[in-house]
């Protein structure tokens, strides 16, 4: 009889560890995989907020430094006497030009050299005379377009005639004579390879695509010239976003290729009138992410496993125990809320015999978040323990202070009727505003807001204390040190 009995607990007790079995594994798992989606949500939004905006930022940076050391050497060509000397002497000795600028291009390694003249329309290289500048001629445009400029010097992209036609940076600076007559243009050009280099060399160090897009939504091509050019209204999921992005001009976007997701920055470069990309493969970024996913469930695996033993070892050893509910709040020595459960009902066993009106205050601490926020836990616990004390002396012995949760408190008055609540209530709510509470060494300003509602007669307790509740949350949400009522 005996073994016939202890069957079917061992059958339970197994049916239990399959249980708990299921159960930890579940909740390991569950966990792991919120881990790892609230991790791959931190790295989309790190990446969408600080590294792709970083890399773009440093990125324009060394594209200006770069920049800066040859508009310096083009004012410089601009403002040199003998420029101008040589212009308003009639350009009549072609060589002197010539070596001039032959040797600003050796000396600072630019590219290419020039000086257009106003007065001859005549295009000056270091090797003599490349052509006459005309109006009609479409690639003279540049010319023309500095000659009507505003400011001193403009940056732009162009082939450069004198260089087979390489795309070339040009800093066009215009030249004035002593007595401020525009005389012509001169500076310097710079080959794109520079900037291509740059590009590798981040793409290589932060594992990102880098490259330039002009405003036509084409991916900027370095070197000579290419007959033709990717446009990105091409791109499956990219192309329909490409003339937001170019009316934006910086921001991120994401769209899809294959199945992977990619996190792109814009940022414009108004210097060179490109926009300039850098993209993140989200499923690259996110490896590492997926292998600690791999190596979590693993590790949880054993973990149940283990916690499973310990659980077996231990019903060998102990049997559960029932633990009475505590009637008061351990913190504030309050009832809680089960006892408040059990007293109400005595509360309303007496009203049906005798009647009387029941009024609830919901009481709740302003700004009790930033208390805790600001000076940690322990003076927040300290809070709700004045708080609760003082809340008690305001009160007859007849009624009931509950802590109810958090930072509120509820309050039922036996035998008070609304307008008695609420007079309560306002003086709750003077006296704990009025004197400030002293922690630690710390004087603390607290206030306090009150919902008033009295029982009708035929609701529940519960009703009744929903709308002392929703009074509260008026309270709250007309400024706070208010008391209101349902």
């Amino acid at each position: 009889m005996t073994r016939a009995l202890a069957r079917p607990t061992i059958f339970d007790r197994r049916q239990l560890m399959l249980m708990l079995w299921i159960l930890l594994s579940a909740g390991f798992i569950a966990i792991s995989l919120i881990g790892y989606f609230v991790s791959k949500q931190a790295i989309r939004e790190t990446i969408i907020a600080q590294d792709l905006p970083l890399t773009s930022s440093n990125i324009y940076s060394e594209i200006q430094r770069d920049l800066i050391r040859p508009i310096l050497i083009s004012m410089t060509m601009a403002h040199d006497t003998f420029v101008r000397d040589w212009v308003l002497r009639g350009e009549k000795t072609l060589p002197d030009m010539a070596r001039f600028l032959k040797e600003v291009k050796e000396r600072h390694g630019a590219f290419s050299s020039f000086f257009v003249s106003e007065k001859s329309g005549i295009y000056y290289t270091g090797e003599g005379v490349l052509k006459r500048v005309s109006s009609f001629e479409p690639r003279d445009a540049w010319y023309y377009r500095v000659r009507g400029l505003a400011e001193d010097y403009e940056i732009n992209i162009d082939p450069d005639l004198a260089n087979a036609d390489a795309l070339t940076i040009f800093i066009n600076y215009r030249v004035f004579d002593y007595a401020g007559n525009y005389i012509g243009a001169t500076g310097i050009g710079l080959t794109v390879d520079a900037v291509h280099r740059l590009i590798k060399e981040y793409q290589e160090r932060y594992k990102r695509k880098i490259y330039f897009v002009d405003l036509r939504g084409h991916i900027v091509e370095f070197g000579h010239k290419k007959k033709q050019t990717l446009d990105l209204h091409t791109v499956p999921s990219l192309g329909p976003q490409i003339d937001r992005i170019i009316s934006d001009r910086r921001g991120s976007y994401q769209y899809e290729i294959d199945g992977d997701n990619h996190i792109l920055h814009v940022n414009y470069l108004p210097e060179l009138k490109w926009l300039l990309f850098v993209e993140q493969n989200e499923a690259v970024a996110l490896a590492a992410v997926r292998q600690t996913l791999y190596t979590n469930l693993a590790i949880s695996l054993v973990v149940t496993l283990i916690v499973i033993i310990l659980i077996q070892f231990a019903f060998n050893r102990y049997q559960w125990q029932l633990e009475e509910m505590a009637s008061t709040d351990k913190l504030t020595g309050l009832l809680n809320r089960h006892a408040f459960t059990i007293l109400i009902e005595k509360l309303l066993a007496e009203y049906r015999r005798a009647p009387r009106p029941i009024s609830m205050l919901m009481v709740d601490i302003d700004h009790f978040k930033r208390i805790n926020d600001e000076h940690g836990h322990q003076i927040g616990d300290d809070v709700l323990t004045i708080i609760a004390r003082r809340l008690e002396s305001g009160l007859r012995e007849s009624d009931l202070a509950v802590r109810w949760g958090g930072e509120e408190f509820l309050l039922a008055l036996k035998g008070c009727d609304r307008d008695e609540a609420l007079r309560i209530a306002e003086n709750l709510r003077e006296s704990i505003g009025a004197l400030p509470i002293e922690i630690k060494g710390k004087t603390l300003n607290l206030t306090i807001s009150i919902g008033v509602s009295e029982f009708n007669g035929s609701e529940s307790p519960d009703q009744t204390v929903d709308r002392a509740d929703t009074a509260l949350y008026k309270a709250k949400n007309t400024g706070r040190n208010r008391v209101e009522s349902a």
